[in-house]
């Protein structure tokens, strides 16, 4: 149960984070935003996700430089295209080094990165040196600081490694030390290349045999060393006894030679004599290498930061529709606002609307409407656009101003827990028992039909005072879905609420509508339920009974209404005298219709 209150404090996190119900990678904001380049750069775009930002100071610092990468295309793609592909991931890399698990290979990962080092700071210096002081101070202090640091630590690593590893075999995929340290790796070296230059003859004059330039010979992981032509060229090798199938792939027909077979075994052979005998040098590289241990956290960190901001920049640069900067106020008013995750879609044209929540007019915004009229979208994309803006990514709006929020606290789409014991409904009561007890006047509280587990009656009454309880009680932004019209009564009553609706053309008659997935103020007086039935196809039978038996409920409760209202007269009829004044007719009128 509790595990269930902590789940609530997360913020917007059905609509953040991916379910395993989600194949789209844009069905969610992780997916949409997870643009990044490196291992390091998704893990901490998931930790953000989860802890975003309350600083406004933090949060503007994060938009100038998302702002910046926007601006300066050139520099976001040599950065993401050419730059990044090359950082490993730091994190796994320093657990390597510190469990001794570390092989020579990790560090020509580790060396890898640390050559590109001054080409970052170098794109970034551009950054740095340009006239905007706000975007220059963040470069500075976020980025070319710690990697200038970073780079002159990790010099004696790139030396090391150009010292002493053969840079020329990682051409060929190998990790091995350089042969001119020992004399025993010479010969061995001597003899490898003499190997592989008499493979190479063999290629020509395999090809000569062929009468063909298509042959290739290449070093398969599985195979080994073999020739290898495209299945279109394969047909030269029928009824050629000469040559050894060994395997056909995608890639193409795998053959071998007596010749080359022998060959291969040989230079396998002085590989693995090789490798014993660098092995001493090697392990004293590794050992080296983890030296730098302490400088790879901080390292990770930056680039890892810089990776996540490039993809809020291409996230926002390339949308089909507009992105904007945020800015922070004491209201929310979203003009054109949209769900990034819904717009994207293929099969959807979304619709726009505005927001406007201030603290005396619209704090808490009742939302009616149709059934699939667009209300959970609508409260849904509110939320998502408060976590974006402060996760320090642009929006998706014409223009946008947000209140700094502590957290969005939302129940939308409970579903229960038969293993535990809980019911649906029972789930919806213990997330709005969070949200209640955690909200402040700082929070956006987001409820989305709350009540439909029980009664009508329980779950109006559950609903009204919920509400009212926010409006009074917390004072925090509200958005309230709903079809219990009666709630939207509450606007008589507080200034600070306001009712929308969700428009709904209706044509011919009552059984004709259109959804216009438009918001506007008001108050909607039906929901349309059994459209959504006829929707999806219910019986003929089945749509006319569920009719006839709305229209019985309606003029039953109508019919109710007027004759508890005449019960009501009749009472204070026979309650009055004569010599009752005014105010006291009213006294008696009041208490008979409270009781």
């Amino acid at each position: 149960l509790h595990r269930l209150i902590r789940r609530q404090r997360q913020m917007c996190i059905r609509d953040s984070m991916p379910t395993a119900k989600e194949n789209s990678k844009t069905m969610s904001l992780f997916g949409l935003l997870n643009q990044c380049k490196t291992v390091a750069g998704t893990r901490l775009l998931a930790t953000w996700l989860k802890q975003p930002l309350t600083d406004i100071g933090s949060i503007n610092q994060r938009l100038d430089l998302v702002e910046e990468f926007i601006e300066n295309s050139i520099l976001r793609s040599r950065i993401r295209e050419e730059l990044m592909p090359s950082v490993p991931d730091l994190q796994k890399l320093t657990r390597k080094f510190h469990h001794k698990k570390a092989r020579l290979e990790d560090v020509i990962s580790l060396y890898y990165v640390a050559v590109r080092l001054p080409e970052f700071i170098e794109e970034l210096s551009e950054v740095a040196n340009a006239g905007n002081e706000d975007r220059a101070r963040a470069v500075q202090s976020l980025y070319i600081d710690p990697l200038t640091g970073a780079n002159q630590d990790l010099g004696k690593l790139v030396e090391l490694v150009e010292t002493t590893v053969d840079l020329k075999a990682l051409e060929r995929h190998e990790y091995v030390v350089k042969p001119d340290f020992d004399d025993e790796l010479v010969r061995i070296e001597k003899l490898r290349s003499s190997t592989y230059q008499e493979m190479e003859l063999e290629l020509e004059n395999v090809n000569t045999m062929l009468d063909t330039d298509k042959v290739k010979l290449e070093n398969n992981p599985t195979l080994g060393w073999a020739f290898r032509l495209t299945r279109t060229d394969a047909g030269c090798l029928r009824n050629r006894t000469e040559f050894i199938d060994l395997k056909t792939q995608k890639s193409g027909q795998f053959f071998t030679s007596k010749k080359l077979r022998a060959l291969a075994r040989t230079h396998a052979d002085l590989g693995d004599q090789y490798s014993r005998s660098q092995s001493a040098v090697a392990n004293e590289v590794v050992n080296v290498a983890s030296t730098y241990i302490p400088v790879l956290p901080s390292l990770g960190s930056t680039l890892s930061h810089l990776d996540v901001l490039m993809s809020f920049a291409q996230v926002s640069a390339f949308s089909t529709n507009t992105y904007v900067r945020p800015t922070f106020g004491e209201r929310v008013n979203l003009v054109q606002a949209r769900h990034p995750c819904m717009e994207v879609q293929s099969d959807v044209m979304f619709i726009p609307n505005d927001v406007c929540m201030d603290r005396e007019t619209s704090q808490f915004n009742i939302i009616t409407g149709p059934n699939m009229g667009g209300k959970s979208t609508y409260i849904r994309q509110v939320g998502v656009i408060a976590h974006m803006a402060q996760l320090g990514c642009f929006v998706p709006c014409s223009s946008a101003e947000l209140s700094i929020m502590d957290c969005v606290l939302a129940r939308v789409g409970a579903s229960d827990s038969q293993l535990k014991g809980i019911s649906t409904f029972m789930a919806e009561m213990m997330e709005t028992a969070s949200i209640l007890k955690h909200a402040t006047p700082r929070s956006l509280i987001i409820i989305d039909e709350l009540g439909r587990g029980t009664s009508t009656y329980d779950g109006f009454g559950l609903a009204y005072a919920i509400s009212e309880h926010i409006i009074k009680s917390i004072g925090s932004f509200g958005l309230f879905a709903t079809h219990f019209h009666e709630l939207t009564d509450l606007a008589n009553k507080y200034p600070q609420v306001e009712n929308l609706h969700v428009v709904a053309a209706t044509e011919t008659s009552d059984d004709d509508i259109t959804l216009l997935y438009k918001v506007e103020k008001g108050v909607s007086n039906q929901s349309f339920g059994i459209h959504v039935a006829e929707a999806v196809h219910f019986p003929d039978k089945v749509i006319k009974m569920a009719k006839r038996k709305a229209r019985e409920l309606e003029q039953a409760v109508d019919a109710g209404e007027i004759s508890q209202l005449k019960s009501v007269l009749h009472q204070w009829k026979q309650s009055l005298s004569e010599n009752d004044t005014v105010e006291t007719k009213v006294s008696k009128l009041r208490k008979i219709y409270s009781v």
